[in-house]
C-alpha cells in the first residue's frame, strides 16, 4: 500500500447546500492538495454546487435519485465495483446511514471504513434506521468521527467501546476573511436549511417581539428548503413583509455575513453549528440557541457569544435586542469571537485527519 493511501468519500450528493456536503468539499479539497488520491462518489447527480480541487475526482451511481428500497442491492454492487475498480484504501461515509451500504459492499476486501456523523448520537432525523447504522458502524468501522466532545462522550456511553471514536470539529469553509464585517448595515443574518431543526420559526416569532421597538432594523434569513411557504406565510401572518427577507440560498454567502451586524442561530438541535464559526471569523456578535450538542462547545455564554434556551423566542428576542441596544457588549463579542474562530481554520483541522488515517492505516 503506497504511504499516502486512496481515499473515497461517499456521499448522497453535492448538489445540495448544506453542512455535511460542503464540509465533504472542504475536507476533499484540503486533502488533495497535500499529495492524497480522492475521489467523490455522490449515490445521485453529478452536479456539485460546492467547488472541488482539480485533483479531486467526483462521480456518481445514478443521475438521479432512486428508491433505494428498490435500488438496493443495485447500490451495494456499485459501491462495491467502484472501490474494486479504483483501487480505494479508506471509505470516509459522510453519514452514518451509508454503513448500511459499505459494509455488504467491501465484505471481504481490505478496505478501511471511517464512519462521519454530522449529527448529534440521539437525533435520527426522521429515520429509525440510523440508530442500526450508527450500532452496526461502531462495531465495523475502523474510526467513527463525530464533532463535538460530547457527542463523544454520548457514543461511548451508550455503545461502549466498540470503536474508536475520534472528535474532528468542523473547519471555516474560507480562507479566514482578512477584516472583518463593517457592521453598520442594522442587519441580523440567520443562515441555514429552511427545515423544522433549524428554528426559524421562532425566530420569526422572537422578531415580532423586537420590530415593533427595532422598526429600522432588518431580519434576512438566508438558505431554502421545505418550510419556505410556511415561513412566508407566518412572516405575512405577523405583519413582517417589510422588516424579514428570505432571499434563498446563494454560494455566495460571505456577502451576507460582510453586510451584516449581529447573527442569530435558532436551531431546535445542531450537530455542531458551523455557521457560527463562519459569523464568528467575519467579526459579528452571535446569539446561539443552547442546544443537546455544538454551539455549547463554540459559544462561551457571555464571553464570545450569547446562548438562550431552545425553544424560547422570547429569550431569543431579548438577547438579539440586547445586543441591538449594547454597542459596547456587541463590539466585545465580535473580537473576541473572531480570535476563537480564527483556531478552527482547516488547515489545523485537516491535519488531524491525516494523523486519523496514518493511524488507520
Amino acid at each position: 500500500m503506497s504511504k499516502r493511501p486512496t481515499l473515497c468519500f461517499l456521499t448522497g450528493t453535492l448538489n445540495a447546500f448544506a453542512g455535511a456536503e460542503r464540509m465533504t468539499a472542504v475536507i476533499a479539497n484540503a486533502l488533495a492538495e497535500r499529495g492524497y488520491r480522492v475521489f467523490v462518489l455522490s449515490l445521485w447527480d453529478h452536479a456539485s454546487v460546492f467547488p472541488l480541487h482539480d485533483a479531486v475526482e467526483h462521480h456518481t451511481l445514478f443521475e438521479e435519485r432512486p428508491s433505494f428500497k428498490r435500488a438496493y442491492f443495485s447500490t451495494v454492487l456499485g459501491i462495491r465495483r467502484f472501490v474494486r475498480d479504483h483501487r480505494i484504501d479508506v471509505i470516509i461515509e459522510v453519514d452514518t446511514m451509508l454503513t448500511l451500504f459499505t459494509l455488504p459492499a467491501t465484505f471481504g476486501m481490505k478496505v478501511r471504513r471511517i464512519a462521519w456523523e454530522h449529527c448529534h448520537f440521539d437525533e435520527d432525523l426522521g429515520e429509525p434506521a440510523r440508530r442500526v447504522a450508527r450500532r452496526l458502524a461502531a462495531r465495523t468501522c475502523k474510526a467513527v468521527v463525530v464533532l463535538t466532545e460530547r457527542d463523544r462522550q454520548r457514543w461511548l456511553g451508550a455503545l461502549g467501546q466498540q470503536c474508536q471514536v475520534k472528535v474532528i470539529s468542523n473547519p471555516l469553509p474560507f480562507p479566514f476573511p482578512g477584516v472583518p464585517a463593517q457592521r453598520g448595515s442594522r442587519v441580523v443574518l440567520a443562515v441555514g436549511r429552511l427545515v423544522h431543526a433549524k428554528g426559524f420559526d421562532q425566530l420569526l416569532e422572537a422578531w415580532a417581539l423586537i420590530a415593533a421597538y427595532h422598526p429600522e432594523w432588518r431580519l434576512v434569513i438566508v438558505g431554502e428548503g421545505e418550510e419556505r411557504n410556511g415561513l412566508e406565510a407566518r412572516r405575512l401572518a405577523l405583519g413582517l413583509d417589510q422588516s424579514v427577507s428570505l432571499p434563498g440560498a446563494g454560494a455566495h454567502i460571505a456577502t451576507y455575513y460582510q453586510n451584516a451586524d449581529i447573527f442569530c442561530l435558532s436551531s431546535r438541535y445542531e450537530g455542531f453549528g458551523l455557521v457560527l464559526l463562519e459569523a464568528m471569523a467575519f467579526g459579528l456578535p452571535v446569539v446561539s440557541t443552547d442546544c443537546e450538542t455544538g454551539p455549547k462547545e463554540i459559544i462561551r455564554d457571555g464571553l464570545n457569544g450569547l446562548l438562550v434556551a431552545t425553544g424560547n423566542p422570547q429569550a431569543l428576542a431579548n438577547a438579539l435586542s440586547r445586543l441591538i441596544e449594547d454597542e459596547h457588549l456587541s463590539n466585545h463579542l465580535a473580537i473576541q469571537g473572531r480570535m476563537d474562530a480564527y483556531s478552527h481554520d482547516v488547515n489545523a483541522v485537516c491535519q488531524l485527519w491525516r494523523s486519523l488515517l496514518n493511524a488507520i492505516i
